[in-house]
């Protein structure tokens, strides 16, 4: 359990990083205003499915509640 709570940290360090690093090079180069919103918006938006998708990973499969009765 331990080992993988240090895992998840190293995950969102590093995933976090990348996103800055994409962010920034957004910033450093000029792109028209349409697209430079719309490619932060789809960059924030794949580093927070990650995020989520990593998080779900410790949860265990029968606790979540179902859809379906």
């Amino acid at each position: 359990m331990i080992t993988g709570l240090v895992y998840l940290v190293i995950y969102l360090i590093v995933i976090g990083l990348v996103v800055w690093l994409l962010l920034w090079l957004i910033d450093a180069i000029p792109l028209p205003e349409p697209f430079n919103r719309v490619a932060r918006v789809v960059i924030i938006v794949v580093g927070v499915l990650l995020v989520i998708l990593l998080l779900l990973q410790l949860i265990e499969p029968g606790s979540l509640p179902r859809l379906r009765p």
